[in-house]
């Protein structure tokens, strides 16, 4: 527990300006992040009696170990980056909602040539309009199902489509009416844009418009005595009316509007959003935190309103914003998501009427959700500390394992062989956190020396990067290389995107990271930096307070396997001088906890709390390890001359199998017809050709039956041939074997 006063920049040395402040832990990590009016008397409050300090501010301040700041112009400005920065570090003591579910949007592809209606979850996409979101993806599907009378847009699949297209006949629903089939041309292109816009405008509250028109068009067949007609545009409107029937009018005019409700109590806080277009409720959705920081209401609202429309622009922010308490001071915010919509939008507390008895309703639902969530989380809470307590008393620990890692070792018969490390914190999957491996300090099938390999990289990065930050000078040896062969490493969480390895932010300069050279060094602890909004986004991109790759130790390290398994973990980190770190592993066979220097396994009960966690850990790292194996060994089938072409990516591997066919064909070819493909030039062209000619061309193809040559005729993929023939079954075969 760190001293404030350790820490605590001299007043002169925090300006009287609008900026955004970073509390970081002994670890260089960014704990929490906060803006203000005024840096000098908003930081000024962090550092009275520690007494005077609400207690989760309390364990702020002594968790931390530095604090820095960056001055901006405006306060909006300070409104972006303290969002920004939020997203960027994940701090642990800020307010951060967590969607008690991934919920589904109606999401239409007009960014297509003949736009799709389907369910979508995740990231929103360009070119797609959005409508939701909803609470049930069956919600969806019914009222797309009546829309389609109407609208009879694509909701077929890219792969249904094609097939469709190639044998010249449509799905079951071209056939029954609720698809034009664009697939066999029976709609042009631009008349299945213009139903699009059509389904989207109607989803967006424009709703009259097509009514009257349909009614319209019923009357003039009944009058022209085309009551077939006639019969088929009433059971239209009837299904029109019932899909509106499920969002009932809730506020009078039309209103677009967004209503957010705010339940709390001393340690959580749920959010719940109402979404109303064209007067109806088009979508619900809800958040829970935990109250790590001393907030208010009115900050719970502007969090919300951070993590809401963050990411959104134009029509996705409505022209008004109902809320139960409004942010202090409430101008930056409303300038704020203005700018996000690109005109006027009205943030205000209901008063009277339909919009404060709605306001009402989403208070209850947000009241609901708590409560529930309070009680899911007790039963939780309880079970993951009675894990980690029965695994401290098991193996014998001072304190209760709140960081465990894991490794596995995964190959095929000593090939692609590759390591796992699953991160669990508090009893929980921290998938940012994980890492995998390439072996390469030998070839061939040995699990006890890939082990020692992987636990003796891993480690030896996390003593440079204390080394790097001044917590350790002494007893390992970090001369040795500590990244051998990074650059095809890989230490890759899930949809990371970072080849570095270290992820240490060593190419930022100093003035923006807030170390030595920002406006001057400041020997107690503080820093400054001065930005304005053109470098905010950049100072983001390697600046070392982002999660780094091997920064923080385990309590606990646990090995996918035997005494053989955890010898070679602890002899590993004996090599490297540390001590404090505990080993264990878990055999598969009969679920024991091997420990080192011990000849008997300790033997948990199968109804353990414990057991069942280092089961899911242990079967955690053993998916994340096999799961890159195969994608290894996938891509090691898949390769072909053009991969070992230097700087030729995808796009231009896929632009020259489109210009010329095959690789066949393109090895056949001359420099200059390589240089009419676009993005060739010259020297690419000729090193293309060097690279086809001394690549081996692969085995030709034989049918069994008559004994003949098959000619390479067929257009080619990317990948080729790896130089030498793959059985099919080969794979399927030896995927008993995997480990």
């Amino acid at each position: 527990m760190a001293d404030p006063s350790s820490y605590r920049p001299r007043p002169g040395d925090i300006p009287d300006s609008p900026g955004v402040y970073r509390f970081r832990d002994e670890h260089r990590r960014v704990i929490y992040v906060g803006k203000a009016k005024s840096l000098r008397q908003r930081l000024a409050n962090y550092f009275q009696d520690l007494a005077n300090l609400h207690p989760r501010t309390r364990t702020m301040v002594t968790t931390a170990a530095s604090v820095e700041w960056t001055v901006v112009s405006t306060e909006v400005e300070a409104l972006q980056l303290e969002y920004s920065w939020i997203k960027e570090y994940d701090p642990r003591f800020n307010v951060k909602y967590r969607d008690d579910k991934s919920y589904p949007y109606l999401a239409v592809t007009m960014n297509e040539q003949f736009p799709r209606v389907q369910v979508m979850r995740g990231h929103k996409k360009k070119g797609v309009r959005y409508f939701g979101p909803y609470a049930h993806a069956w919600a969806i599907r019914d009222t797309v199902d009546l829309l389609l009378r109407v609208f009879p847009v694509r909701t077929c699949s890219a792969g249904v489509f094609k097939n469709a297209a190639r044998t010249g006949r449509p799905c079951l629903l071209g056939y029954i009416g609720k698809c034009s089939a664009p697939c066999v041309g029976r709609i042009t292109p631009e008349d299945h844009q213009e139903l699009a816009e059509e389904f989207c405008d109607f989803m967006a509250g424009r709703t009259g418009t097509y009514l009257r028109r349909l009614e319209k068009q019923m009357m003039e067949a009944a009058e022209e005595m085309e009551y077939e007609r006639a019969a088929r545009l009433r059971d239209d409107i009837g299904a029109l009316k019932k899909a509106m029937e499920k969002n009932a009018v809730v506020l009078a005019d039309a209103t677009d509007a967004d209503l957010i409700a705010v339940a709390e109590d001393e340690l959580e806080a749920a959010v719940q959003i109402f979404h109303v277009r064209g007067g109806r409720v088009r979508g619900q959705r809800g958040w829970v935190t935990d109250k790590v920081e001393e907030v208010t209401t009115g900050a719970l609202v502007e969090h919300a309103l951070q993590q809401l429309y963050g990411e959104e622009s134009g029509d996705a922010v409505p022209k008004e914003v109902l809320v139960p308490a409004l942010p202090e001071p409430v101008e930056p915010v409303q300038e704020w998501l203005t700018g996000r919509r690109g005109s006027n939008v009205s943030l205000r507390i209901p008063q009277r009427g339909d919009k404060k008895a709605l306001m009402e309703t989403v208070q209850r639902n947000a009241q609901q959700a708590l409560a529930l969530h309070k009680t899911k989380r007790a039963s939780d809470l309880t079970t993951r500390s009675r894990a980690l307590e029965e695994i401290a008393e098991a193996l014998d620990l001072d304190s209760a394992p709140l960081r465990i890692e894991c490794y596995d070792i995964s190959h095929l018969q000593g090939d692609d062989v590759v390591a796992s490390m699953v991160v669990f914190e508090d009893g929980l999957q921290r998938k940012s956190e994980y890492r995998r491996f390439q072996i390469k300090g030998f070839a061939g099938q040995d699990d006890v020396r890939s082990m020692h390999e992987v636990i003796t990289r891993r480690f030896k990065r996390y003593l440079a990067e204390k080394e790097r930050t001044g917590e350790w000078t002494d007893g390992a040896d970090t001369d040795a290389p500590l990244a051998e062969g990074s650059g095809t490493d890989n230490p890759l969480a899930e949809g990371s995107g970072t080849d570095n390895p270290l992820a240490d932010g060593s190419g930022t300069p100093d003035s923006l990271a807030g170390g030595p050279g920002a406006n001057g060094s400041l020997p107690d602890g503080g820093g400054a930096v001065f930005a304005d909004a053109e470098v905010i986004a950049d100072s983001l991109k390697d600046d070392d307070g982002r999660p780094k790759k091997f920064a923080y130790p385990p309590q606990l390290v646990v090995v996918d396997g035997g005494q053989p398994q955890v010898a070679a973990a602890r002899r590993a980190l004996d090599e490297l001088g540390i001590d404090d770190i505990a080993v264990c592993g878990l055999a598969k066979r009969l679920e024991e906890v091997w420990v080192p220097g011990e000849d008997d396994p300790v033997v948990l009960p199968r109804t353990s709390e414990g057991l069942y966690l280092l089961q899911r850990v242990r079967d955690e790292a053993h998916r994340f390890a096999i799961t890159y194996q195969r994608t290894k060994r996938a891509k090691r089938f898949r390769a072909g001359p053009l991969d070992d072409v230097p700087g030729l990516g995808e796009t231009r591997k896929q632009a020259l199998i489109k210009h010329f066919g095959s690789v066949k064909k393109l090895r056949s070819a001359t420099i200059e017809q390589i240089q009419e493909v676009p993005g060739i030039g010259r020297k690419t062209a000729e090193t293309i050709a060097v690279a086809l000619a001394q690549a081996a061309p692969a085995a030709p193809a034989v049918n069994t039956a008559t004994g003949e040559i098959i000619e390479d005729e067929e257009p080619d993929t990317t990948g080729g041939s790896s130089g030498e023939p793959v059985t099919a079954g080969v794979p399927d075969e030896r995927r008993g074997q995997e480990t």
